[in-house]
């Protein structure tokens, strides 16, 4: 029997997997490999490894794990699981079962691009969600913001740390008056309509098009399309969560532990602002510290 199964190996999964390897803890990472970022170029923030593109920075780590006896990397899908602390049953999608005494779960969320042409293929790319990610390579450049909710007030007045060109787009909402003033007082234009294209080349953005007709030329453009975790697993084992603007995210204590006893979370998962492959890597790494320590004798 394992004493983790690790359920996802991104930059969460991988970290805590050092932890608990390191610990001489047996542990078992089950991954598909589809990491949420692997769209983009380069990851930025993470100290040691900025600027570097994100399938590297994870081919790394995965190397580095090999040098720990304890840690067994799988590519595999999760499929089902059943049992309680100190006996947890893990289903592959391939009919493999795996058991273990604790659980991380850390198989993050997948964005729900919307259905607008040039969209998809921008994502990552000339289309970003984090300013800290991307920011200082777009600095002083005219930035779009993607309008998704209140929350966006916030983020246009964030935004102006690196830039002082900047369109919010209205993407039919409803702005209230009150923030359109205070938009137009920081000198942030605020253009009406839908967004029914995204003009690119080769996922470069060129224009935003509207259903008003206008194109509004823009260097980057930044949007918050909701989330959904990328498994259901927390489901099925009636995981307490939290809806967030964005979706909904595992609710965790103190100690990374979920409602349920024995299982733990980690990453985007359970990170409902501002997520970032930093973030990930300390709650992942403190999840598997935790986990071990909820095993001392």
């Amino acid at each position: 029997m394992n004493d983790v199964i690790i359920i996802g190996g991104s930059f969460a999964g991988l970290a805590a997997a050092l932890q608990l390897g390191r610990a001489r803890r047996r542990v078992t990472v089950l991954d598909t490999e589809l990491p949420r970022n692997r769209f983009a170029g380069h990851s930025h923030g993470l100290l040691g490894h900025d600027h570097k593109p994100p399938l590297a920075i994870l081919s790394e780590s995965r190397a580095q794990l090999a040098r720990y006896p304890a840690i067994s990397l799988v590519t595999a899908r999760a499929e089902g699981i059943s049992g309680s602390i100190d006996d947890f049953s893990v289903l592959t999608a391939d009919g493999e079962r795996f058991r273990a005494r604790r659980l991380i779960l850390s198989y993050g969320v997948v964005d729900q691009v919307p259905d607008v042409p040039g969209f998809a293929e921008c994502w990552g790319k000339s289309i970003v969600p984090c300013p800290y990610c991307d920011g200082f390579e777009a600095a002083e450049q005219h930035w779009g913001l993607v309008w998704s909710g209140l929350q966006s007030h916030n983020q246009a007045r964030l935004f102006l740390d690196w830039t002082d060109k900047l369109t919010v787009f209205a993407d039919g909402h409803d702005i209230p008056t009150d923030i359109r003033a205070a938009l137009e007082h920081r000198n942030v234009p605020v253009v009406d309509g839908r967004i029914t294209e995204i003009a690119h080349h080769r996922g470069h953005l060129t224009t935003v098009n509207l259903d008003s007709g206008s194109n509004v030329a823009v260097d980057i453009l930044f949007a918050h399309p909701r989330n959904r975790p990328s498994a259901s697993l927390h489901e099925s084992l009636g995981l307490a969560t939290v809806e967030t603007p964005a979706g909904i995210t595992l609710k965790v204590d103190e100690r990374r532990q979920t409602s349920v006893s024995g299982i733990y979370a980690a990453g985007d998962l359970t990170t409902p602002f501002l997520p970032s492959v930093t973030q990930a890597t300390s709650q992942g790494a403190m999840a598997g510290i935790f986990a071990q320590q909820s095993m001392l004798a």
